[in-house]
Order: C-alpha cells, then structure tokens, then sequence
C-alpha cells in the first residue's frame, strides 16, 4: 500500500490513517531528510522485532528514535550536556543522529547493550507530523539492501518490501545520503560517522 503525501504540506487525514497503522503493530517505509526509513510504534515490541527481522540485523543494534521537537528528547535520554544542547540546538531540525545513554523510559528492546540510543529531529514535516499524531517518537531505522544501497523510488520500495511492510509513504525520490551521527555519551562530541549533515564545532 502506497499515500503519495506532500512534504511542504503533509495531509492530515493520510499522515492519521499512517499513525493508525503504527499503533495496530505495523511497519511503515517513510521520509526522512537523509533516505527512506523503516518506523514503528515505540511502544510494540513485536513491531520493533520486525524491523529487526527484516534488516536482518541483531536485537539490539542502533535503532534511532524520532522526535518532532527538542524538548521531547529530555525524557528519553539520561542527560544532554550544556555543550551538546548548544549543538543541537543549531542542528536540529537537520540530518544528524545523536547518540545519548538511554533513560528508564526506552523500551530494553530498543537500547543497545551501551545502553544508548540515536535521537534525530529531522528537517522533514511528514517524519515530524507523523511523530506529533502520535503523541511519542517513532522508532527508525534506514532503508538500505543486503549490500547496503539505499532504495531512492518509492515505487521501487512498495515493490521489494510490500511483504515485510504495511505502508510506503511516497514523497518522491530522496537522494541516498545518511545522517551525520554524534556521540555524545563521553559528554564531548564525537564523529561517529561524517554523513549529510555539515560539522560545524
């Protein structure tokens, strides 16, 4: 199942029905600012199993959270130094993941065995809508192959997935170009991996 939603101004009754379909345990393809990426519901572990499952990955492997606004970060990640607030603030909306250690509030299924997270605001308005309906983050991770290409047609997407997932929201062909990641958890910031996002301190 493919919407064809508009980025400059996201329909409200198809980002709705998307939400609908995170909180019944699906798994969508959605727009970031970076590729394509694979979203669920927090909240499920079966649906975060999923993800898992289709990547083909390990439990427990990095897994970003997707949030609509900086201030809702505070409550899943343990502490944001004075330095990396002063950074993200800059940053963010825009293509760059932050590594954080993770509070009591993230799901054990969703943290890594560093007991850390990835925190992203990208600069999107259909990942960030889809995130403010649904009331909490998005759990996210990029769409890529076995050989890690990155799918940049929706319709593409729909075709080799339309087994394993329940929707791909289509906003066009995005550009293959992952985020810029940051670690933070030494309280310092450190390049983790040099992507999209400019290094700007």
């Amino acid at each position: 199942m493919i919407f064809v939603i508009h980025e400059t101004n996201p329909q409200k009754r198809l980002i709705d029905k998307a939400c609908e379909i995170l909180r019944q345990g699906g798994v969508i393809i959605y727009p970031t600012d970076t590729v394509y990426a694979y979203g669920c519901d927090i909240q499920d572990k079966h649906a975060i199993e999923k993800i898992y499952r289709i990547k083909n990955i390990k439990k427990n492997k990095p897994l970003s959270f997707i949030f609509a606004d900086f201030n809702e970060i505070n409550e899943y990640v343990r502490m944001i130094s004075d330095q990396a607030f002063k950074i993200m603030k800059k940053a963010v909306p825009g293509p760059y993941t932050f590594i954080f250690h993770a509070s009591k509030l993230v799901p054990k299924i969703a943290i890594t065995n560093q007991k850390t997270i990835g925190v992203r605001i990208p600069d999107n308005n259909i990942a960030r809508e889809l995130v403010r309906a649904m009331g909490r983050p998005i759990m996210s991770t990029s769409v890529n192959t076995v050989s890690g290409e990155y799918i940049v047609e929706p319709k593409d997407l729909e075709k080799v997935y339309r087994n394993d997932i329940d929707l791909v929201i289509d906003a066009g062909p995005i550009i293959s170009d992952p985020s810029t990641i940051i670690d933070f958890t030494s309280g310092h910031p450190e390049i983790i991996r040099a992507g999209k996002g400019e290094i700007f301190f």
